[in-house]
């Protein structure tokens, strides 16, 4: 019989050591658990090296924080500069670093944002804690089977935040298209945190002529600040310039929404 490897990562201890025992009771499943988001990425290189890795994992959404620095290695997209990483964002680097693994995500509530969030991140199903363990396990088989599974409550919902979404997106790649091509390549000297400064010795331009190109970015995108136009870009996938010396992983520092001298 083919057995199914689940990992239970929760920091509550008590619903993890409970779910675990419930789902290892049945005679196809072999079910591990971790109580935080470190915990379960060594939890996973660890069964990877052994040649067992995991099938499914099982996602608390409210799972605590992680820091940048214990994610995997995520496409620079993803990897948005939060001072917390929850589950989702868990899923997100999981995904990206073990595609062949399925996550679900575990939640206290039925939360139409959190589950597009959830999907958009590459998780295969959201499940309310208290379901039945039945159900539980027919989401687990069916995610194996390529299946994605929502609550019925929550279609509607998880549709109108991904059209949303795909709206937000299609418009900042309209404003991004709108760029010169090397109006694009500052944008992706700023998503990279370059400073004025270092912008102007990457492309090799002088100081003002890189302030009147961020002045253009600006204008054209519709924003008054940096932060702005970097988050509009993210959400366009523009990427950061590739890594290289000067001042690059600099904060931008911005006064009174102008960029700072």
């Amino acid at each position: 019989m083919a057995r199914i490897r689940v990992l239970v990562v929760d920091d509550h201890r008590i619903f993890a050591e409970s779910l675990a025992a419930a789902l290892a009771a049945e005679p196809d499943v072999d079910v591990s658990a971790a109580g935080s988001g470190p915990a379960a990425l060594r939890a996973l290189e660890r069964a990877a090296a052994e040649g067992r890795g995991y099938d499914v994992l099982l996602v608390d959404a409210e799972l605590g924080a992680l820091t940048g620095g214990e994610l995997p290695a995520v496409p620079a997209p993803r990897q948005e500069a939060a001072a917390a990483v929850d589950g989702i964002a868990l899923v997100a680097g999981v995904r990206a670093a073990r595609p062949a693994v399925r996550s679900v995500v575990l939640a206290e509530k039925d939360d139409p944002r959190a589950a597009a969030r959830a999907l958009q991140a590459g998780a295969s199903g959201w499940v309310a804690k208290d379901c039945s363990l039945q159900r539980l396990l027919s989401v687990i088989r069916g995610v194996l089977r390529d299946e994605t599974h929502l609550p019925p409550a929550l279609l509607t919902g998880v549709l109108r935040e991904l059209t949303t979404a795909r709206k937000h997106r299609t418009e900042s790649e309209r404003l991004v298209e709108s760029l010169t091509p090397r109006e694009r390549e500052v944008l992706r000297c700023m998503v990279a945190g370059l400073g004025r400064k270092a912008v102007a010795e990457r492309l090799f331009l002088s100081p003002h002529t890189v302030r009147t190109h961020m002045q253009n970015v600006l204008g054209k995108l519709g924003v008054h600040s940096t932060l702005a136009a970097v988050a509009l870009a993210r959400r366009a996938g523009v990427g950061p310039a590739d890594p290289g010396t000067g001042e690059l992983g600099r904060d931008v520092v911005e006064r009174g929404g102008q960029l700072a001298q």
